[in-house]
């Protein structure tokens, strides 16, 4: 897979993607939609409509590489909270990835 140092910043592109894009596609996007630089080390998040494709574009030393992801059934569960310009943390891409849906924390009353 790739490797993901902590300080590495994740964009999450929040609207829909056209999964036929590739490299130069997606690289498109980033600056013009994120305001970011594809060849910055950072890692760029892409859902199609029906989240049931996730596309992961970063650049990795000497090139860029893309990891591709189809569900057969369901969908990604996208995470509820980031940043203006698309950052989010990486726990929220953990969870994107593996399909699990966080729990709300509720205060026991009784």
């Amino acid at each position: 897979m790739f490797g993901l140092m902590a300080a590495t910043r994740i964009y999450l592109y929040r609207g829909r993607c056209d999964m036929r894009k590739s490299f130069d596609g997606l690289c498109g996007i980033i600056p013009a939609e994120l305001g970011a630089d594809p060849l910055s080390g950072s890692l760029f998040v892409f859902v199609n409509r029906r989240r049931s494709m996730v596309k992961l574009l970063y650049w990795n030393r000497d090139g860029l590489a893309l990891w591709y992801k189809r569900l057969e059934r369901g969908c990604f569960i996208l995470p509820e909270r980031w940043t203006e310009d698309g950052l989010i943390e990486r726990h929220d891409l953990t969870t994107l990835l593996e399909g699990i849906v966080p729990n709300k924390m509720e205060k026991d009353t009784s």
